[in-house]
């Protein structure tokens, strides 16, 4: 004898009150994407006096393909100091930079990188990326002193430029990539209420 399978019973319809179905709002809307700024590895590849001008100017070229050059001037100690991070040549007596770097390397602060994030009226626009024990830090500076602090490190931190400054001649504004802030104090205890 076989066994003939048969297909499952229907499932029973009951006529009964109907059941409303609620609405499900939208979805909110997508804030727009930001955009984000794309770096480029720079090396410094020279930094030169050329008379009549009274300031050096500082060099730095991509590392990689098209190799797109920026040029700007510093200061006179801040080259002199430069010149002498990139030749890697030490003061016979410590030097601002070198003083600054033995302070953050004894407080154990590395300097992951420097990024060159912007350009107002012709001056560009720096920030220090540090690791520090009590986590990631970021710090303005001057593009000259970001540098020579970068060069100074025991394996040198990189150089990145926010690849608009070498596209645009103009003002460059800085993109951040920090968090909106709130009207609402953070709270310190641990709490969810005011």
């Amino acid at each position: 004898m076989t066994d003939l399978q048969q297909p499952p019973p229907e499932p029973e319809v009951v006529d009964g009150p109907e059941t409303e179905i609620e609405a499900v709002p939208p979805p909110p809307p997508v804030p727009p994407t930001r955009p984000f700024a794309t770096f480029r590895v720079m090396d410094v590849e020279d930094v030169s006096l050329d008379l009549p001008s009274p300031y050096p100017a500082v060099t730095l070229v991509e590392s990689e393909p098209p190799m797109r050059a920026l040029v700007f001037p510093v200061g006179l100690p801040e080259g002199t100091a430069m010149a002498q991070a990139l030749r890697r040549m030490d003061s016979r007596r410590p030097m601002t930079h070198e003083l600054f770097m033995e302070v953050l390397q004894q407080a154990r602060i590395d300097v992951i990188a420097l990024r060159l994030v912007g350009r107002d009226e012709g001056n560009l626009l720096a920030e220090l990326d540090l690791m520090t024990p009590g986590g990631r830090v970021r710090v303005d500076c001057r593009p000259s002193d970001g540098i020579v602090l970068a060069l100074r490190m025991p394996v040198p931190a990189p150089i990145l430029a926010d690849e608009r400054l070498l596209d645009e001649a103009g003002d460059v504004l800085p993109m951040t990539d920090d968090p909106p802030m709130t009207d609402d104090p953070p709270m310190t205890d641990g709490s969810t209420e005011p």
